[in-house]
């Protein structure tokens, strides 16, 4: 099948490797501009557009979807299908009817739930035990086209964003493949998404950071786990801000107050949530220090037993 690829950042990748892996014929990828990253501020190329180059595929990258150009480029690729994964661009219905077979897209969640732009984060931070993928037919609301195929999986007690992340890359792209030719053989049938049903998953932001230690131990943990890598859960320990990168459910039960450091040594850092259960502070991020172990970061600045951790504002 004629494929024209659409995709930005390292979740689509697989998707990419997985269609040309299939044998498809992949006319051109489009991903978005380069962008200004690190220190020096120098154009960065997406990992979709050094993937299609690695694999000697043309490239675009058209700025804006709705201008014309990018309506032209593909009038002349003339594919049989527009596969999409996190492109990171809404394309409007000239594009959406261009190809014979429609446009789809590997969506990161268990449609209708979690629609919108940060899926994989929302599961976690709402303490799913379960998501998934979802292969759409685009159309032109948010992530409201037809499912033409789904598949689960269970999200692990401990697993963060990054990491499940990483397998739904996989599983998506896997889905993708077997999805496109399904369709190249006529065997699928979209089934319409029930709206009532659906939720969503907007972008997330530094208001989310501060971890309010009269929430839940399992609902901090998943505050940690679910903004992994970024913008990352944070607490004022000893008078520092600190990313919190990892934790761990303890089990202990308490009657201290929410916020009280209940243990702070050589074995680590335990403080007590508003259900009278303590969360294991295991991994920290001292703002403008390197990531350390809690018991390091106890070494250089003591957190004692009985101090009352407050809400960073």
């Amino acid at each position: 099948m004629r494929i024209v690829f659409m995709g930005t950042p390292d979740f689509a990748v697989p998707s990419l490797n997985a269609l040309v892996s299939a044998g498809h014929e992949i006319a051109g990828v489009f991903t978005q501009p380069d962008r200004p990253k690190n220190r020096g501020m120098k154009l960065q190329p997406s990992p979709v557009k050094e993937r299609a180059l690695a694999l000697g595929l043309p490239v675009y990258q058209p700025a804006k979807m709705r201008d014309g150009e990018a309506l032209g480029i593909l009038r002349e690729l003339n594919p049989d299908l527009v596969a999409v994964a996190a492109y990171g661009k809404i394309l409007p219905p000239d594009i959406l009817d261009l190809p014979r077979l429609g446009c789809v897209n590997v969506h990161s969640s268990l449609l209708p739930k979690y629609r919108g732009a940060a899926p994989i984060n929302w599961a976690i931070l709402n303490g799913e035990d379960e998501t998934g993928v979802t292969i759409m037919k685009m159309a032109e609301g948010m992530d409201t086209g037809d499912i033409l195929a789904q598949a689960r999986t269970p999200i692990d007690l401990n697993e963060n964003a990054a990491q499940l992340f990483a397998r739904l890359a996989e599983l998506g792209a896997e889905l993708l493949a077997n999805t496109v030719a399904a369709l190249e053989a006529g065997a699928v049938r979209p089934v319409p998404q029930d709206g009532a049903l659906a939720t969503h998953a907007p972008m997330l932001s530094r208001e989310l950071s501060p971890m309010d230690w009269g929430r839940s131990a399992r609902q901090l943990h998943d505050q940690v786990r679910g903004l992994h890598p970024w913008p990352a859960a944070t607490a004022v320990l000893g008078g520092v801000r600190c990313k919190v990168l990892r934790t761990a459910l303890s089990g202990e039960h308490t009657d201290s107050a929410p916020g009280t450091v209940l243990q702070a040594d050589k074995r680590g850092l335990r403080v007590a949530c508003g259900d009278g259960v303590g969360l294991d502070l295991l991994e920290l991020q001292p703002d403008g220090k390197k990531a350390m172990t809690a018991p390091a970061f106890l070494l250089g600045r003591p957190v004692p037993p009985g101090t009352i951790l407050t809400k960073q504002e």
